[in-house]
């Protein structure tokens, strides 16, 4: 389980933000890394337009990712896929990052549950099924 949920400022430009590009990039990092299943990665946005930032100066705008994963991976893995994941993010907003005001962040939180259910059936949909 990989779970990316992006929230962002809504000034922000769509096609600048290319999100479906980004979260492609994501999963495929996440998938090569053979931490995670494929059929477990969901990638999520979140447009905010309520929020301030600074000074209030309604041109500044931010990303934030933060990735969700199961309990069990040691801190080295855990810090490994971290770099990986904000360097995917910050490599794709460069463009956006030298234009503007932005302000990138990033936290990967590993899920600890006492309590907890899913179904999935993903995989008998996924073009290539040998990747579970």
């Amino acid at each position: 389980m990989a779970h990316f949920v992006l929230e962002y400022s809504a000034n922000l430009d769509p096609d600048k933000l290319d999100l479906q590009t980004l979260f492609e990039m994501l999963h495929h990092s996440a998938d090569k890394s053979g931490v995670f299943p494929l059929k477990g990665l969901r990638s999520r946005a979140h447009a905010c337009t309520d929020y301030r930032m600074a000074d209030g100066n309604p041109e500044h705008a931010f990303v934030h990712l933060q990735v969700l994963m199961g309990a069990g991976r040691d801190f080295a893995v855990r810090e490994l896929l971290a770099k990986s994941f904000f360097e995917i993010l910050e490599q794709h907003l460069a463009p956006v990052f030298a234009e503007r005001g932005l302000a990138l962040s990033f936290e990967l939180k590993e899920l600890e549950v006492d309590l907890k259910y899913n179904k999935n059936n993903i995989q008998d949909y996924l073009d290539t099924p040998d990747k579970l």
